[in-house]
């Protein structure tokens, strides 16, 4: 999607595009399918990096699960909740205010894109989209810190790009403690996006 083509949308925050319904119709699916879980309701979800809110939108509506939307971006946290009625928003950095095991499902749709390192994230739409020189600056924290926040049989949906060095996810979520499984994928010509499920 060409966000510049957007009329009469925030600029300041990331709608939905490819990667997000990829990302939205894994989790619904494997939320509604997860044999170790049975059924999710009474699961707790939190997305990271709302932005729009349309995959916690969508989780709310396609599960029976509480979901929380998080975004650093106080923007992103206002359009989520003015977008989906009713969607418990939280303006945070990454996990960082929630409590330990909160979480039994924890979404994340990163920025990925990897940039030049003199480039300034001087913008929201830059920080929702830039992933620093190899495209991990923010999935290196976030794996470091997921674990906290999630259930001891909870699973982490991490969205990754080919342009990021998917191996180079998987091996850094290995030194976090996580296995990980890709569960949905969907290539373009100048990438693959992978959805993974990591889980203890």
């Amino acid at each position: 999607m060409d966000l510049g083509e957007r009329r009469g949308v925030e600029t300041d925050v990331y709608q939905p595009a490819e990667d997000s319904e990829l990302l939205a119709d894994a989790v619904c699916e494997r939320l509604s399918s997860d044999s170790r879980g049975g059924d999710e309701s009474g699961r707790t979800v939190l997305e990271v990096g709302t932005g729009s809110g349309y995959v916690a939108g969508r989780i709310a509506e396609e599960t029976d699960a509480r979901v929380i939307a998080s975004d650093l971006n106080p923007h992103a946290v206002r359009q989520a909740r003015e977008r989906e009625k009713g969607l418990e928003t939280v303006r945070a950095d990454l996990v960082s205010p929630f409590v330990d095991d909160a979480f039994d499902v924890v979404t994340f749709n990163p920025p990925y894109l990897p940039t030049e390192p003199d480039t300034e994230w001087d913008d929201w739409m830059e920080r929702a989209l830039s992933g620093g020189e190899d495209g991990r600056a923010i999935i290196d924290p976030f794996l470091s810190s997921v674990a906290r926040v999630l259930a001891p049989d909870g699973s982490v949906y991490l969205l990754v790009s080919s342009l990021t060095d998917v191996d180079a996810v998987v091996e850094r979520a290995g030194e976090e403690g996580f296995s990980a499984a890709a569960v949905a994928d969907h290539s373009f010509p100048f990438e693959t996006l992978t959805v993974l499920e990591l889980f203890r």
